[in-house]
């Protein structure tokens, strides 16, 4: 549960204190690594599926090398005696643990049955109706090939579900999911790695718009969240 100080913040939040978003912000450590830390904020968050009572701010997570580097370390332990991995599709700007992770995988001795002996690190693009698609350039690189997703957040799985549903249909081959937080255990039979679960933030708790109790209290929307960052309103 959370402790008295994130009690009082959403005492302060909650009573329509002036509190800027980030000034809520406290991290939580990984239990399997206490050089990787969860920065969260609550409050009342819109993503793409569905509202949230926390925010997950994983941006130094991605783009600062050091810590991009223990994120993939971390990752990549699930993997030692794993199936080949010959392409790591990186979403939510996750390029950078990507790559790190693909230096970690050949490493540690990771089989891929790529011509070259190395993996593909590769992000995938949205059309104008939001369909995840590979242009044909990059198709090589999914089609016949043995695919880890890899995600910086899973709320209500659909995401990853979504993507599942791309990659096989360009022929890509499932071998393994991994994100920094995932709400999800499993996906069309595919098990979730990741650092951060529910677990870690018990009172973490995901609505549809519809059910939204901080909607149906007339709490404003605090920001527009996606795996890139937020935007407040």
């Amino acid at each position: 549960m959370v402790n008295y100080t994130q009690k009082q913040i959403f005492i302060n939040f909650f009573k329509g204190g002036s509190i800027m978003l980030l000034d809520r912000e406290y991290k939580i450590p990984s239990k399997v690594n206490k050089k990787i830390n969860l920065k969260v904020v609550p409050g009342h968050f819109v993503t793409t599926h569905s509202h949230i009572n926390f925010y997950m701010d994983m941006t130094t997570l991605k783009v600062r090398h050091s810590e991009a580097m223990e994120v993939a370390r971390t990752m990549a332990a699930e993997y030692q005696y794993s199936k080949p991995v010959d392409t790591i599709i990186c979403m939510d700007g996750c390029e950078m643990i990507g790559s790190c992770l693909a230096e970690e995988l050949t490493k540690n001795g990771i089989m891929s049955l790529n011509l070259h002996n190395t993996l593909y690190v590769i992000t995938p693009e949205f059309d104008s109706n939001g369909q995840m698609i590979f242009r044909d350039n990059l198709q090589p690189m999914v089609r016949g090939k043995n695919i880890l997703l890899l995600l910086a957040s899973a709320t209500t799985g659909r995401t990853i579900a979504r993507s599942l549903e791309c990659i096989r249909y360009y022929g890509g081959i499932i071998q393994g999911i991994s994100a920094i937080f995932s709400a999800a255990e499993e996906i069309y039979g595919e098990p979730v790695h990741h650092i951060f679960g529910a677990n870690d933030l018990p009172d973490y708790q995901t609505f549809s718009p519809e059910e939204c109790p901080h909607c149906q209290n007339k709490e404003k929307i605090d920001a527009i969240v996606n795996g890139f960052g937020y935007s407040e309103l």
